[in-house]
């Protein structure tokens, strides 16, 4: 017995040799497993007394875990990836195992399951700062590998992993250096094996131990409704053991351990396992049913008899009773389900894929999401909606109060997502956007997440170090330095060194660029869009000009006249801005002062466009009479010679 703290029996390697893997039962035989020096593995069972007597064998390459659940053999995982059954190892110890993972790709952890009396292996690898996971299934004998995408904290270290399993999913969870919990739902059939695909993680719990901790934090599954964490909670406590309800948010009970720990912690036979100073420390602990009032500590033990409770229910308009992941409409009705539980449901469906009627289940869904949130202003479940966004099938049409509610949260990452999406927003809704996106506070911004996807590096050097020579190379037939307008050089020449700065910095954060940028790809027609645009206030027309003007700036900066980046705005996009906003709102920008140096800048890069456009218009001539006399030209072989003028 443990509480007996009395060893029922010791076993030591050899001077010189490491245990290099746990040891681990054989449930099957009653037998012991160990492994030292990283390939040599040792058995022995309750009568054995002496380890260097017992059954030894030395296989072929080097072992990462022996893992052992009931019912069925123990694995044998290799650090290289491959798996073998301990039978089969043990028949051929040094029979050639091959490599799964890549060059320089470690293993970080590992666990072993069974789903429908078959076994699934799951292990987690690191490489280079990412980290990929591979499920074995034994049944199928399918290993398939995917790619865990850390999120808005790319540069996060995984700290620990635990994982739990129902009949679709493995729900892989991770404790990263930023003191947050993290899941990601891996299906348990995948729809293409064969294939690399792409798993995003989500956060699960935020904060739970500090940020700067480093040493004893461990994470281990209780239950699909709770997890034991281990580490300190805040940067100057002690560490603690605490229990968390994942599904409503809730911490259960924690414990102090001021000797310590060791950041080991195991949960099995409904005990906690771990290390606390120099002793196994033993705790029950027993999940209870997870429910919305045991989590909040207001569960009622009894109820009048008399009393008749009518149930409340929201109406999630789902066809034939079909909801995400839920068999029937009661459950999907609930209204105690919290914005997280609804959020799981949606990532479970979503990994499917697998209803004929997907389409219709998406935009009935979203339906019943924004109805809800119409109905109860503190409810808006902005994760599930920018998932289902995201599956490409909804549209402003299909569901216009998605962005209302969406502006008047002034969620600029949802509407972000919306403009890249949707391919049938109004004008005045892409107005609208415009204005919270030019309005909102750079602090505001910093906050949010963004996609940044549009935006390139805006530092240059080798380009400022141009600007302040003055040099008078024309890039694409425009420089702000050309002399064509008397006054306009007069206003200028005042002060050169503020307008080289001011045109080679960007005027706005890179998150407000990334949100213009969004407006900048959106569709609208001409006419719709102008009365919108002048309702606009000056000051922020003014900022968005200066935005148009640098990155007009910067295309100019290469022969190709495009920007860096992965989806940037175009050469025509920016000027039909510029023409757009100059249109609508001309008279009120004029009569700014500080609007002054950027209209001539403007006015300058209109007329060297008309300069550009006038010599290419010249080379298309010339080029069309060549390609006349191409066609012209006879084959009777005479000499002649042609002289021909561009001009």
């Amino acid at each position: 017995m443990v509480s007996d703290q009395k060893p029922l029996g010791s076993w030591s390697v050899k001077q010189g040799q490491i245990i290099t893997c746990p040891a681990v039962c054989n449930f099957q035989t009653r037998e012991y497993i160990v492994v030292h020096d990283n390939k040599v593995l040792r058995i022995w069972n309750n009568e054995d007394v002496n380890l260097d007597k017992v059954f030894k064998a030395t296989l072929s390459a080097e072992v990462y875990r022996i893992l052992s659940v009931q019912g069925t053999e123990p694995l044998v995982l290799f650090k290289e990836g491959a798996v073998r059954g301990l039978e089969a190892l043990l028949a051929d110890p040094q029979q050639k195992i091959e490599t799964v993972i890549s060059d320089e790709e470690v293993i970080k952890w590992t666990k072993f399951f069974i789903v429908f009396r078959h076994p699934v292996l799951i292990f987690i690898t690191e490489k280079h700062g990412n980290y990929f996971a591979y499920v074995q299934m034994f049944n199928s004998r399918i290993l398939t590998k995917y790619t865990l995408l850390l999120g808005q904290d790319e540069n996060s270290v995984i700290e620990s992993f635990t994982a739990s399993v129902d009949r679709k999913f493995i729900s892989l969870m991770s404790l990263s250096s930023d003191g947050c919990i993290y899941e990601t739902l891996i299906p348990i059939r995948p729809t293409d094996p064969e294939k690399n695909q792409t798993l995003v993680r989500s956060l699960l719990l935020k904060a739970v131990v500090s940020g700067n901790t480093r040493n004893g934090v461990a994470l281990t599954a209780l239950d699909q409704d709770h997890i034991a964490v281990l580490g300190s909670p805040q940067a100057a406590s002690k560490e603690c053991l605490s229990v968390w309800n994942i599904k409503f948010q809730t911490l259960q009970t924690s414990k102090e351990l001021p000797q310590g720990t060791s950041g080991q912690l195991w949960y099995y036979g409904e005990n906690l396992f771990m290390l606390h100073g120099k002793s196994l420390t033993v705790i029950p602990y027993k999940c209870e049913v997870s429910s919305l009032a045991g989590a909040l500590g207001k569960l009622k033990h009894g109820q009048d008899p008399g009393a008749h409770v009518m149930p409340r229910f929201v109406n999630w308009e789902t066809p034939q009773g079909c909801g995400l992941g839920f068999q029937n409409s009661e459950q999907s009705r609930r209204i105690e389900d919290s914005e997280k539980h609804i959020e799981v449901e949606v990532r479970k469906f979503l990994a499917l894929k697998q209803t004929p009627d997907f389409h219709t289940v998406i935009g009935d869904t979203v339906t019943g999401l924004l109805e809800r949130c119409k109905a109860e202003p503190s409810f808006y479940p902005r994760n599930c909606l920018m998932q289902l966004i995201q599956t490409h099938v909804l549209s402003y049409s299909l569901c216009p109060d998605l962005m209302e509610i969406a502006l008047i949260k002034k969620d600029v990452q949802l509407l972000q997502l919306c403009l890249q999406q949707f391919p049938d927003i109004p004008e005045s809704v892409t107005c609208a956007c415009l204005k919270i996106f030019l309005s909102i506070g750079d602090d505001s911004l910093q906050e949010t997440d963004v996609s940044m996807e549009s935006v390139f590096d805006y530092s240059n050097s080798v380009h400022d170090e141009k600007m302040e020579e003055q040099t008078e190379i024309l890039q694409n037939g425009f420089s702000p330095e050309e002399d064509k307008c008397s006054n306009c050089d007069q206003e200028l020449n005042k002060k050169p060194q503020d307008e080289t700065k001011e045109s080679t910095s960007c005027p706005v954060v890179p998150k407000r660029a990334a949100l213009l940028n969004a407006i900048l790809h959106s569709a609208y027609s001409e006419t719709f869009l102008l009365p919108h645009l002048k309702d606009i206030p000056a000051q922020h027309i003014t900022l968005f000009l200066k935005y148009l003007y640098f990155l007009y700036l910067k295309c100019s900066e290469n022969a190709t006249m495009t920007l860096p980046g992965i989806h940037p705005p175009t050469l025509n996009q920016i000027m039909d801005w510029i023409c757009l906003l100059l249109d609508a709102n001309f008279t009120v920008v004029v009569m700014m002062p500080e609007a002054k140096r950027l209209l001539i800048n403007l006015y300058k890069l209109v007329k060297s466009q008309i300069s550009v456009y006038s010599e290419l218009n010249k080379i298309e001539v010339s080029f069309r009479e060549l390609q006349k006399l191409n066609q012209e030209k006879n084959n009777r072989g005479l000499y002649s010679i042609e002289v021909l003028e561009l001009f």
